[in-house]
């Protein structure tokens, strides 16, 4: 196997620790572009300020693929129109601002793997949604547009460029999981129809896929095979937290009361699978509910 020098921006998060562990344990390099250091031995860290439009002109050395994880954290405080802006800005003008950077310099760079989000389609209810289908209109809708945008921007510079669609990430230590896995604690359920959800191990799996299968290109769902209802899910975890549920879904009226506009983020009925063409490249190690919750909570 063919080994890559790869810089990750977001590479502290959730998704770029055990990213950076696993593409070291294939014997690649890895930096990381952020403002904090990494704690993670073998890994070198450039800093970047992305409000002001400042970044380490060596970040680019050697590398050969860019991984853009970057991002302000979608849920994590109300969407103010400050806070709106910054949820866009923080991942349109960090790839910007590296492709400026490409274009001043020489540089051996010809990949950019880019994460992006199953928001883009908005509340669909029960259609079945691929990577074909068009995207909603609504707020984080238009966000995840403008963000596959800026990555867009990389095929003038004849970059291959994969956009990844991420589904409701998996794992108990932060995301999603612990946020729907609360209220099964006290007997409530959530009232959306359609999670498509997928392990935290086999996204980092996709994305070692793409650094490593220079032929894929293109935008694709990363989800697991099967979305699950909400019904499906909440009894998954309630059985794996031996819970009883009495009430299998929380009004929405009250989500939308304590969340406001954020409600949009939990509430959306997402049905996405991912192509055939990804199930072919890859194999799932969690491709069911029940295994996946099985080992998280083992």
């Amino acid at each position: 196997m063919k080994t890559h020098h790869v810089l990750i921006t977001g590479g502290n998060g959730l998704i770029g620790k055990p990213l950076t562990k696993a593409l070291l344990q294939q014997g690649h390099r890895v930096s990381h572009l952020s403002r904090q250091p990494s704690r993670i031995p073998g890994v070198t860290t450039y800093g970047w300020d992305v409000p002001n439009g400042k970044i380490d002109e060596h970040c680019l050395d050697h590398v050969d693929t860019i991984i853009h994880l970057a991002g302000a954290d979608i849920a994590s405080a109300p969407w103010t129109p400050e806070r709106k802006t910054e949820l866009i800005n923080s991942r349109t003008e960090s790839i910007q601002l590296l492709y400026k950077l490409m274009r001043q310099r020489p540089h051996s760079v010809h990949s950019i793997i880019s994460a992006s989000g199953i928001v883009y389609y908005g509340n669909r209810g029960e259609e079945v949604l691929t990577e074909q289908s068009a995207p909603a209109t609504d707020f984080l809708a238009s966000c995840t547009q403008q963000w596959e945008a800026a990555v867009d921007e990389g095929k003038a510079l004849h970059l291959r460029v994969v956009k990844f669609r991420t589904g409701v990430v998996l794992t108990k230590e932060a995301g999603a999981l612990p946020a729907l896995a609360q209220p099964v604690q006290s007997g409530y359920g959530t009232p959306i129809e359609w999670v498509s959800w997928i392990h935290l191990q086999d996204v980092v799996g996709l994305y070692l896929l793409a650094v490593n299968n220079s032929s894929l290109e293109g935008v694709f769902n990363q989800t697991a095979p099967e979305p699950v209802t909400n019904r499906q899910l909440v009894e998954a975890i309630a059985q794996q937290s031996n819970k009883s549920l009495w009430m299998p879904s929380t009004p929405r009226f009250l989500l939308k009361m304590i969340m406001g506009e954020r409600s949009s983020f939990v509430l959306s009925s997402i049905k996405a699978k991912p192509s055939a063409l990804l199930q072919q490249q890859y194999t799932y190690l969690y491709p069911t509910i029940g295994g996946a919750l099985s080992s998280i909570y083992a």
